[in-house]
């Protein structure tokens, strides 16, 4: 029977702490100025001891219709073991939010962000071992020396992985765009040829979500908030209207794209087979898709342009969060928006007649819907249902019922709701947890597994 594995990085409140180095290293002729020209964290926390990590569950018997859990979850697809904690993972920070994860091409490695692990000096990624996705094993952790807030991940063929940091070192515009070498090794925080950095300290670069077309050599990222804005005290939260075009093999950016008054452009994917190679990005002000051509030229000889394609209606403005994953086969678009309580579903296999399968009233079993993935097989969609919750000390408090939700997919492209998990009844012992994304293992065919 077909299976797939889903790992999920829930809020842990119980691991051990790492001796970790300055918040800030001194970097001659970078930390001065920095220093100078920004503004103190608003909060900065005392990493606290570790607490006992309470016994993972006993492991089952046939692992291949089973679950992992943790702060790594997998579970089976198929209906008898849905669901089912297999093990857990723990990690070596606290007080933390974990965010995106991303796997390695070869499904041996995991790594996944840490979005407050600013606030106590800790390292921001995470990396697993999973050449046993049944039992993932922690491995190592690392953060950069100009950046921090990692987010978006996409592995690299040769190893190693391209990660955006959205915020400076502490916290505020300029973020950057780290890539690790093959052992996981922070080798460079992009850009970092002169004209790219001026570009990025001349107009706010907060980049969250990223795609990369390898065949076109092309990169873009997309601008969403700025950090440290969101935590008190602030004067309102920064959101950006643009995207970076990256060449791939120099890092140098090419184009700053703007989506007028987008308020925050949280994420961005190339479409699959898209003759042009056109991209679609959202703007969660306007509660908006719209497309990206790379390769067309600007009124200023530039690449990159942009148009509207879709607007989502009122319901989908200033929903905090809008977040996509696309087809394979490019002909659709799944989109969460995380304060209207909703999942859409857009038809795009002509971009001239976009249609939407789902219907905008409707009232679905999700509370504050974030990271959707679509499963390698291309039959489910998992969407988990927490974006952040920063509290007292920040202004983002968006509900949440911590669920992660296994979506069918039906031959129109439409969605069908049918199977939930329940993280706070899975992680009771350990104070609930917060399931922020995930990635899929699809095992079912042992000489073909496919990650993603």
């Amino acid at each position: 029977m077909k299976s797939s594995f889903i790992h999920l990085i829930p809020l842990a409140s119980l691991v051990q702490c790492l001796s970790l180095p300055p918040l800030i290293p001194s970097i001659p002729g970078v930390t001065e100025p920095l220093n100078e020209l920004s503004p103190p964290l608003p909060i900065l926390q005392v990493p606290t001891p570790a607490l006992d990590s309470p016994p993972s569950p006993p492991v089952i018997s046939s692992p291949r219709r089973s679950a992992i859990s943790g702060p790594v979850l997998a579970t089976s697809s198929t209906r008898d073991t849905f669901g089912t904690l297999l093990w857990v993972t723990d990690v070596p920070s606290s007080g933390n939010d974990p965010h995106h994860l991303g796997p390695s091409l070869d499904g041996k490695t995991l790594v996944g962000g840490g979005l407050l692990s600013l606030l106590k000096t800790q390292d921001t990624a995470f990396y697993f071992d999973t050449s046993n996705p049944y039992r993932p094993t922690f491995l190592k952790s690392n953060r950069a020396l100009l950046s921090s807030i990692a987010d978006e991940i996409r592995a690299k063929p040769d190893g190693g992985f391209y990660i955006t940091y959205m915020g400076s070192a502490v916290g505020t515009s300029p973020g950057r765009l780290v890539e690790t070498d093959a052992d996981f090794n922070i080798i460079h925080e992009w850009p970092e040829d002169v004209a790219s950095v001026l570009n990025i300290l001349g107009e706010q670069f907060s980049p969250h979500g990223l795609s990369i077309d390898w065949e076109r050599k092309l990169i873009l990222t997309s601008d969403f908030v700025e950090p440290i804005s969101i935590l008190k005290p602030s004067l309102g939260i920064k959101k950006a209207n643009t995207l970076r075009l990256w060449d791939l093999d120099s890092k140098k950016i090419l184009n700053t794209i703007t989506i007028p008054n987008g308020g925050g452009i949280q994420d961005v994917k190339f479409n699959p087979g898209n003759p042009e190679g056109a991209a679609l990005a959202t703007a969660v002000h306007l509660g908006q898709v719209w497309i990206i051509y790379p390769e067309r030229k600007d009124a200023h000889g530039k690449l990159g342009v942009t148009e509207l394609l879709y607007d989502l209606g009122p319901k989908a403005r200033d929903t905090t969060a809008i977040y996509t994953d696309i087809s394979q086969d490019g002909r659709f678009i799944y989109l969460t928006m995380t304060t209207a309580n909703h999942i859409a579903a857009l038809d795009i296999s002509d971009l001239d007649n976009v249609k939407r399968l789902d219907n905008p009233d409707e009232v679905q079993p999700t509370i504050g819907p974030h990271y959707i993935k679509i499963t390698p097989d291309q039959r489910h969609v998992v969407v988990t249902d927490y974006f952040v919750q920063t509290g007292s000390i920040g202004l983002i408090n968006t509900p949440a019922d911590f669920n992660a939700l296994y979506i069918d997919i039906g031959d129109d492209g439409s969605l069908h709701f049918n199977r939930t998990i329940d993280f706070t009844r899975e992680f009771a012992n350990r104070g609930g947890s917060k399931p922020h994304s995930v990635v899929v293992f699809d095992l079912s065919d042992p000489e073909k597994p496919l990650y993603y």
